[in-house]
């Protein structure tokens, strides 16, 4: 007996384990259990893509997640590739891509593969459910290895889940993300993790490599796929999005209490009641108990959205329902990312680099790569308009036509004009271009709208007193409907976030004329304005007017009923009556 096979005959005897020189079949269960995990893996190998620059050079990874094109990656694969990429799959194709929208923050960045719109997808899995021990596989092209752009496979298991780093940079922040010791090395970056069962839950950012080799030890990061479906509506948006912050600054106490150390006076939480040194419990449904904690909660949601905050004071607890602002101003943000850097990295092995996605001796600033203008392929150049603060307009214009045309081919406000009277019970309104007058039954108030010295600013006519100025949301309604998208002012697709008074998300349509941002918000599934919220000026409580129950009102299918809301208090309720409107538009006079 040779020596090698002494050994394992010993090894197998101290293990209790004795050698059939008959080897017994597998049982069926194990076989098709085996079965079933290729098939998983062939179909998820099947939505992966290798992604390149416009040249064919550089290299990392994606995940396609929707028949028309639209695939996942990093942002940091997709900074060095500027406007166009080439996406091999493993269908042997290569497909001409475009950049759509870039979370510069969360790494993540949206492409769209062109050329077919039946490509093969990833079903979208629930981050939240995934635990330690959960077996689950990585795909991508590490190393550039995938030279047929089929992708290599590794299999492993969830060693830690909700895990936060901080900041890199100026920008780059991981929060919430899963860890696994699935294989993730350079070039796997932006794509995917899978569950055992095939479902996307993850894309992969970063490893932890060992020095000199940069090759993976067993720790690499995916960004959770729960956290990219908060940002996908804004991603598809075209923009530069950005993440969410409370306003506030927390730390945690010896105690083991998380407390706030500085707020600021102008954010949402400290207009729901939050102050210095209060003691926050939970936020967005999750159980605070460290300062991390809290990070990595707040790290998953984009700008505008809206969570449930409870904290405690002098054993008191309080709830709120809390807004959360950015993390920079969209121009600060803009500016940010043009001007940072992906500084050269270390080639694998000490040996010349290869052409994958985190090894370029010289990536270029995204300053440069907007600035250029590239000799694009004819599909990218027909889905590309260049824009400050998107990553392609092309596509926030393409939604803000969905969303109008929905609304206005409908014709239910068609030459409604600015002449409106709209009774309720005990509460009538009246309207032209000029001004407004509200009868309600404890007192009359108007608001003046003419741009001239005698009024001034639009952000004082905040009619009726206590209502944060429901006159005004009424005219810059009325100027939606009357000049339509490119003369009402500078308008936006903003992307899906939740209505502070229901339990749904809604499209955001934001207009700003006269410095007042004003989101002008519509029902997913029929396209009907359900609320306007309309906010004078920074750090003030908005105006925030829901319109519900749509039927036929003088001859129009139009909102019956209204509930005004100033910040989380109830102004008014009405139920309309009548609504009668001018013959014609009156047109623009100021």
């Amino acid at each position: 007996m040779k020596k090698t096979s002494v050994y394992v005959f010993v090894l197998l005897t101290l293990c209790g384990i004795r050698q059939n020189p008959t080897q017994a079949k597998p049982a069926e269960e194990v076989l098709q259990a085996e079965q079933l995990r290729i098939e998983f893996m062939q179909r998820a190998g099947a939505t992966t893509v290798a992604v390149f620059d416009g040249s064919g050079q550089g290299g990392g990874s994606g995940v396609v997640i929707s028949p028309d094109g639209f695939a996942l990656t990093n942002f940091h694969v997709t900074a060095a590739c500027g406007t166009a990429m080439k996406c091999g799959m493993t269908d042997g194709k290569v497909y001409d891509a475009v950049i759509v929208g870039i979370d510069p923050v969360g790494d993540v960045a949206l492409i769209q593969l062109l050329g077919r719109d039946d490509f093969p997808h990833a079903p979208l899995g629930d981050s939240d459910r995934v635990v330690v021990g959960d077996w689950v596989f990585t795909s991508g092209n590490p190393f550039l290895l995938a030279n047929d752009f089929k992708p290599s496979i590794a299999y492993g298991m969830v060693s830690g889940v909700h895990r936060y780093q901080y900041p890199a940079g100026t920008l780059l922040e991981y929060a919430d993300c899963i860890q696994t010791d699935a294989a993730i090395n350079p070039g796997n970056s932006g794509g995917p993790l899978f569950a055992a069962d095939g479902k996307l839950i993850g894309i992969n950012g970063r490893g932890s490599f060992e020095k000199r080799g940069r090759v993976n030890v067993g720790v690499g990061y995916a960004i959770s796929i729960n956290q990219i479906k908060h940002f996908l509506p804004h991603l598809k948006s075209g923009r530069i999005v950005d993440h969410a912050t409370l306003g506030a600054t927390v730390s945690t106490t010896n105690e083991g209490q998380v407390k706030v150390d500085e707020i600021l006076d102008d954010s949402d939480a400290y207009r729901r009641g939050l102050r210095y040194g209060d003691q926050i419990v939970r936020f967005a449904d999750r159980e605070i108990t460290t300062a991390n904690r809290l990070k990595n909660a707040l790290g998953i949601f984009p700008r505008g959205w809206l969570v449930p905050l409870a904290y405690r004071r002098d054993g008191r607890s309080f709830d709120a329902t809390v807004r959360l602002s950015g993390v920079h101003d969209q121009s600060q943000l803009y500016d940010l990312v043009q001007k940072q850097e992906q500084k050269p990295k270390e080639p694998p092995g000490g040996k010349k680099p290869l052409p994958n996605d985190q090894e370029p001796q010289q990536k270029p600033r995204l300053t440069d790569l907007l600035k250029k203008k590239p000799i694009l392929p004819a599909a990218v150049a027909k889905r590309f308009v260049a824009k400050r603060g998107y990553a392609n307009y092309w596509y926030n214009e393409q939604k803000q036509m969905q969303l109008w045309e929905g609304y206005a081919g409908r014709k239910v406000l068609e030459q409604a004009g600015f002449a409106w009277r709209i009774a309720g019970e005990q509460v009538t309104i009246e309207m032209d271009q000029q001004q407004a007058k509200i009868h309600l039954p404890a007192a009359v108030s108007g608001a003046l709208f003419a741009s001239n010295q005698a009024v001034g600013d639009l952000s004082t006519q905040l009619s009726p007193p206590g209502s944060g100025g429901l006159l005004l949301t009424l005219h810059l309604w009325q100027r939606l409907v009357d000049k339509g998208l490119r003369k009402y002012g500078e308008v936006y697709y903003q992307g899906q976030l939740p209505s502070r008074h229901a339990d749904e998300l809604v499209d955001c349509l934001v207009g700003i004329y006269a410095g007042i941002e004003t989101c002008f918000q519509f029902d997913i599934e029929s396209g009907d304005l359900v609320g306007i919220v309309m906010q004078s000026r920074a750090g003030a409580d908005p105006c925030e007017l829901q319109l519900s129950d749509y039927g036929q009102v003088s001859g129009r299918r139009l909102p019956r009923k209204w509930r005004v809301f100033h910040g989380e208090k109830l102004f008014l309720e009405l139920e309309i009556d009548d609504w009668q409107f001018g013959s014609d538009s009156l047109g623009e006079q100021n």
